[in-house]
């Protein structure tokens, strides 16, 4: 803690801040000293705000008598005087169940992180799902379709499912498809797509032993390939961020809802915070000046030990932080257990 904020100073700091989160009005000396046991008087709570607003902790806003916290004071507050607010075990069950009966497929369990996200803290939330490339080989089956066609599965370690109709090349059997999904499985399990080379197939073409066989292995791993190069970004919560009181002047939504449409600015400031552990940056610590009245919680998550995507909770700077930020630490520690969960 620097050593220009005493304790009464961090004390009354830490009132404003609570109370300007849950009211958004500017915070005057009469409403600390009625509502919070500061043990002192209105005029010392004034000259405490005074100090602190001439430290940068604190801004006036000229049209009420009342101070706001400034970016640097929302700093001082998360790294230190936040309260603690972990999920509750009411939070938990919601979100347990509502993965289990609405998740059906690997991209829904994205979907419904962002859309939990953005319920539980109503703000923004955004999630970065991995390149599927990122991924590794699990294993490829092929079912029967009729005839002359199969279906084929493709479906990594992280759970991302890839699926086919293939025709059967003439004098072809199921029977054939099945060994060559032998050969495959035993070439490939383990390796990353991005890893999967031409040069890595040959040897599954020389035992195969059949080209119209290997052509549609071959058909069935390069579409894997080619539909995991791009991220996905999932969003949810545009709609709560209208209900906030900082985003009810009309241009400031504007601007934000403009941004937001920016899929690769959005995924550019996600990779930015793309670290280990959780994030958070407020307010002017932002880098682009259109994020400059806002906050962004960053969490990062792992399979294997393998960085694989970002979550994150984007609002204004007068955000619940410690409910955002024990919400995504409870997603970033549950998520790779829900992957593995659904691991079709």
């Amino acid at each position: 803690m620097p050593v220009e904020l005493d304790a009464r100073k961090q004390k009354v700091l830490k009132a404003i801040i609570d109370d300007y989160i849950e009211s958004a009005e500017p915070v005057g000396s009469r409403t600390l000293a009625r509502k919070h046991d500061l043990g002192v008087s209105p005029a010392t709570i004034r000259n405490e705000m005074a100090d602190l607003e001439m430290l940068g902790y604190l801004e006036h806003l000229h049209t009420s008598s009342g101070r706001i916290p400034s970016s640097k004071g929302y700093r001082f507050y998360v790294n230190g005087l936040i309260p603690p607010k972990p999920v509750s075990e009411e939070e938990k069950k919601l979100i347990n169940d509502w993965y289990r009966t609405r998740v059906r497929r690997i991209d829904e369990v994205f979907q419904e992180t962002a859309r939990i996200i953005s319920k539980v803290t109503k703000n923004v939330s955004l999630v970065l799902a991995p390149q599927m490339t990122q991924a590794r080989f699990r294993v490829l089956q092929f079912l029967p379709l009729d005839d002359r066609r199969v279906i084929t599965v493709l479906m990594t370690d992280a759970g991302f499912v890839e699926n086919k109709i293939v025709e059967m090349p003439a004098g072809a059997t199921f029977e054939d498809f099945q060994r060559m999904a032998e050969v495959i499985n035993k070439n490939l399990a383990g390796r990353s797509l991005a890893a999967i080379s031409p040069e890595k197939l040959l040897p599954i073409r020389d035992e195969i032993g059949d080209e119209g066989l290997y052509e549609s292995a071959l058909e069935v791993v390069n579409r894997a390939l080619e539909s995991g190069k791009q991220e996905r970004l999932y969003l949810g919560g545009t709609t709560q961020m209208l209900t906030q009181p900082e985003f009810h002047d009309v241009e400031k939504v504007k601007h934000t809802l403009m941004m937001l449409e920016k899929e690769e600015l959005i995924k550019d400031i996600l990779h930015a915070h793309m670290g280990d552990g959780l994030e958070v940056t407020i307010g002017q610590e932002n880098e682009d000046s259109q994020m400059q009245d806002s906050s962004i919680i960053t969490a990062t998550y792992h399979l294997n030990g393998e960085l694989l995507g970002t979550i994150a909770v984007l609002g204004p700077t007068r955000m619940e932080y410690a409910k955002a930020m024990s919400l995504l630490e409870y997603m970033n520690d549950n998520l790779t257990e829900v992957i593995r969960k659904y691991n079709w």
